[in-house]
């Protein structure tokens, strides 16, 4: 088994579950997913990984920095894929180039609350998710600190975006559930524009794609994480799928025909949160 159905199978038993692992709220501050050892956070696809664990602290270790701590893995406590890209060197047989390719690997951690012995663990941050009609100060200033944003547009019975016009429609505030139905929304559909060839230029986006196709899932997919990631900045609930049977059997369905989806699609929306937070160096 290679590394991409490691991490679609780890995906899919959430999903046959009736979990839906980018749709779990949390707090990009205090609870997102890092090392013990260096502090940096996780990224991508680990990020969901690592969250559908449930565990109540944010810090992961491998066996080696463990070990290095002077903790040891409690008996029985199972770890965790994380996913990270390796390089390798061949020579090009035709032109004798030393020719760099990339490829996946990955490694396991385990949460510090299944590991005894460590020291100076930080306590863990209670930090509350605003819901309903709370205070969505931080959504806004995410949306309007966009770089390079699309024309967003109210008044529409439905959302999307429209790359021939780079334009988002949106429904008024007052046609969804609350604040944070309304920007989980957005989100994606902000997610979607970063494709634009003006941005990104991401070939879901840049290139018809459609529906059903593989391109057309893999860009959904990437809204889906990118909303994810943008309602963690904005401490917000993810909005509620009114079907969740059926978009659950959806992404099954698209999952369990391309093990490279869930990988490619989370680094993706990694991009693209990044982009809207200003955090992503861009080529002009």
């Amino acid at each position: 088994m290679n590394v991409y159905e490691i991490i679609t199978n780890r995906i899919c038993e959430q999903l046959e579950a009736g979990t839906i692992p980018w749709k779990k709220s949390w707090n990009a501050k205090t609870q997102a997913p890092r090392n013990f050892t260096s502090g940096k956070l996780y990224s991508g696809i680990n990020v969901f990984i690592l969250l559908s664990a449930r565990f109540q602290s944010p810090y992961f270790l491998s066996f080696k920095q463990t070990t290095e701590k002077g903790g040891v893995v409690r008996k029985g406590e199972k770890g965790l894929p994380i996913v990270f890209w390796s390089t390798t060197e061949k020579e090009d047989p035709e032109t004798g180039e030393m020719k760099k390719s990339g490829f996946l690997k990955y490694y396991t951690v385990f949460n510090a609350m299944q590991i005894d012995g460590l020291k100076d663990v930080p306590a863990v941050e209670i930090s509350t998710v605003a819901e309903g009609a709370e205070e969505f100060d931080q959504a806004a200033y995410i949306v309007a600190g966009m770089p390079n944003s699309p024309k967003v547009k109210h008044g529409y019975s439905r959302a999307c975006y429209i790359p021939s016009r780079d334009e988002i429609n949106m429904p008024l505030m007052t046609s969804f559930t609350g604040g944070a139905e309304y920007y989980s929304t957005l989100f994606h559909e902000l997610s979607h524009s970063v494709g634009h060839e003006s941005r990104l230029n991401r070939k879901g986006i840049a290139e018809t794609s459609h529906f059903g196709s593989a391109e057309y899932s893999k860009e959904e997919l990437v809204a889906e994480f990118g909303s994810a990631f943008l309602c963690a900045e904005a401490a917000i609930s993810p909005s509620v799928i009114e079907n969740q049977a059926a978009y659950i059997q959806g992404w099954l369905k698209a999952l369990k025909g391309d093990s490279k989806l869930l990988i490619n699609a989370a680094a993706q929306a990694q991009k693209a949160a990044d982009y809207i937070m200003k955090r992503l160096e861009v080529a002009v």
